[in-house]
């Protein structure tokens, strides 16, 4: 009889394995929502905690009873609309028209951004034809408690179909301040993206969970048995083998929001690491990728899970 063997151990999902080419994630797939409303935000990961909330699964063992829970907290300070984005659909794909910047942009964004208000050339645009229109927003670390002055600056879609009505909508908040409860609501399940914790260098059994070979493989312990056949003359990309663990982007799907905080919220003394959470806050079920002070983008659920409404967790302490 042949011999049985396991499968092979760690992930081959993600590659290349490298670093993430930036601190904060860049938002590419989004959502089809029909009502037009920015479909992103953003938050700075405080820390973890636990709530006690009334478990609603039937079947659940617990079912009607109090359970605890570990929640993630993140430090929502509003968004600032700074600009809207313009795209014409192409053979291959969607191409940057232009761009329009607010008049007054804020005085952080100095040493980032290096342009001029251009408001006037959205007059130019009512008469021609494009395919969508995006959101360019900054972040307001000085309204955290992260304690640092300079933003992040990124783009986030808009939900709708009618690019005209994209348009109308970016103009009326060219300048304005967008808060979590004008993105999502309590109970909602939403997409978490941000950039894992770097762990540095890593050999092949931490990094791929590779078997501990005896004494007698090349006189090694912790490496992998083969590099791969004789021939072709090479070793391929798939071989684990030892380089960068963690500080990749990584997207965690269907994590439910349980509250949509305003006024802030820390334990006595702030968070361990982080501070003190001054304004608006959002709590998710569950962990959250990334460590302490990293931007952590949330959007709606790209594939919800088929949950009734009378299924959710409410929060009560």
């Amino acid at each position: 009889m042949p011999t049985v063997k396991r499968p092979k151990k760690g992930s081959m999902a993600y590659y290349p394995r490298k670093r993430a080419s930036r601190i904060y994630p860049t938002i590419t797939v989004y959502p089809k929502v029909d009502k037009v409303k920015p479909l992103i935000f953003a938050g700075y990961k405080a820390g973890c905690t636990h709530a006690i909330v009334l478990d609603t699964r039937k079947g659940s063992p617990t079912f009607g009873k109090e359970i605890v829970v570990p929640v993630t907290i993140l430090d929502c300070p509003p968004l600032k609309v700074v600009g809207l984005r313009v795209y014409k659909n192409t053979t291959k794909g969607l191409k940057v028209m232009t761009e329009i910047w607010c008049k007054e942009l804020p005085k952080e964004l100095s040493r980032k951004v290096k342009v001029k208000g251009n408001e006037d050339k959205i007059k130019e645009l009512e008469n021609k034809t494009f395919d969508d229109v995006r959101l360019i927003v900054c972040t307001q670390p000085i309204l955290s408690g992260i304690g640092k002055k300079t933003p992040e600056v990124f783009e986030i879609g808009i939900g709708g179909k009618d690019p005209k009505e994209k348009f109308e909508f970016a103009k009326s908040m060219l300048g304005k301040e967008i808060n979590h409860k004008d993105v999502f609501r309590e109970g909602e399940l939403v997409d978490v993206v941000a950039v894992t914790k770097g762990k540095g260098t890593a050999g092949p059994v931490k990094r791929f969970g590779v078997k501990i070979q005896s004494r007698h493989a090349k006189q090694k312990r912790r490496h992998v048995g083969s590099l791969g056949q004789q021939r072709p003359g090479k070793v391929r990309y798939t071989v684990p083998m030892a380089g960068q663990l963690g500080f990749a982007r990584r997207t965690e799907l269907n994590k439910r929001i349980l509250k949509l905080g305003e006024g802030g919220i820390a334990p006595k003394g702030g968070f361990t690491g982080y501070g003190i959470i001054k304004g608006n806050y959002i709590v998710i079920e569950g962990s959250v990728p990334g460590s302490k002070k990293r931007l952590v983008m949330i959007r709606p659920a790209i594939r919800p899970k088929t949950i009734s409404m009378h299924e959710l967790r409410k929060l009560v302490i």
